[in-house]
């Protein structure tokens, strides 16, 4: 991609990157609102069956998808004009989320500044190593790297660790303010959800709110693992890496049924919000259709998807992901 074509293209995105305080409002009530309903729903039902519970938390997983969506937005500074907005819903909805605002923010700029570049990924995504690194590995830090890669503790054990260990704990080289929010969105969540619990009993809170949770988190694991893991996903070395081409080389477009899409936020146009962060959610869209070379950026269906489990390494000489057979097969 020339340097002109790549400057044009961020140029015209600019035009979507506005918010608009009505869409904001209406995706707060049929989202947050919609979402605590369920929940209440869900508890008032477990007297009549606790499957109806265990069902309005089913459906309210995909809400939980939509209410971090708005918290991913206000990260961003994308979903009100208003910095400090974007900041108070930010901390609500990470609560309601279980994603520390502070942190999370920090975590995932970093992610979007570093997204493709080899010599410095590790911050806010997901584990992956190229065949080099995989070569020189220890035998406990390859079957780890086996472990982790594996499709059961990525998306059924890793909602788990994502929500209740790794997001209650900061990082060493955290600031004194993103650490005390760190502490006072820990403290939110023992007071709130520990209220719940104590009114409401263990059985009841957990037959909702355990399939919220747990099915939530495993959706946005496998969004977030899917639009960056796929056969020819960009990635280069520091001294040749690019933003633009990291965007739309680095991130899918995940079609998906309309009723999905909107369930998801949009998310699946991952190039467009990697290109511009600023772009909110409801907007994303309308940047893909109106944009045309966005429309070049790699397509993947629900079908496809899952041919993305199979990639394990990243290749940097072949520029693609490989799976361990092929590797096994290239170590020979």
């Amino acid at each position: 991609m020339e340097r002109e074509k790549k400057l044009q293209l961020r140029k015209s995105v600019k035009p979507y990157e506005r918010t608009s305080l009505q869409i904001s409002i209406i995706q707060i009530l049929n989202t947050l609102v919609l979402y605590i309903a369920l929940i209440a729903l869900g508890f008032i039902l477990y007297s009549v069956s606790p499957w109806l519970s265990i069902l309005c938390g089913g459906i309210g997983a995909f809400f939980l998808v939509r209410s971090f969506i708005i918290f991913h937005d206000c990260t961003h500074g994308s979903f009100f004009k208003s910095k400090k907005a974007n900041k108070i819903l930010g901390n609500i909805t990470g609560v309601m989320t279980l994603f520390p605002y502070e942190k999370w923010r920090r975590e995932h700029i970093t992610h979007h500044a570093t997204s493709g570049n080899l010599d410095k990924k590790g911050t806010g995504d997901i584990w992956m190593m190229t065949i080099e690194e995989y070569e020189e590995a220890t035998p406990m830090t390859r079957l780890g790297y086996r472990l982790y890669r594996h499709p059961f503790v990525m998306f059924v054990l890793g909602p788990i660790y994502l929500l209740f260990i790794t997001n209650r704990m900061n990082d060493k080289n955290a600031k004194p303010a993103e650490k005390r929010n760190t502490y006072l969105h820990n403290l939110a969540i023992l007071v709130i959800y520990g209220l719940l619990i104590y009114l409401l009993g263990p059985a009841r809170f957990f037959s909702v709110m355990g399939p919220v949770l747990f099915i939530g988190g495993m959706l946005g694991i496998w969004m977030f693992y899917i639009q960056h893991t796929f056969e020819d996903s960009y990635f280069e070395d520091e001294k040749e890496w690019d933003y633009v081409k990291a965007a739309v080389e680095g991130s899918s477009y995940y079609r998906l049924p309309k009723l999905f899409q909107w369930l998801t936020g949009n998310i699946g146009f991952h190039h467009v919000h990697h290109l511009s962060p600023r772009i909110p959610n409801y907007l994303l869209e309308q940047a893909h259709n109106e944009v045309t070379p966005l429309q070049h950026a790699t397509t993947i269906d629900i079908r496809k998807s899952f041919e993305s489990l199979k990639y394990k390494l990243y290749d940097p000489e072949r520029k693609r992901f490989i799976t361990f057979g092929e590797y096994k097969k290239y170590a020979k």
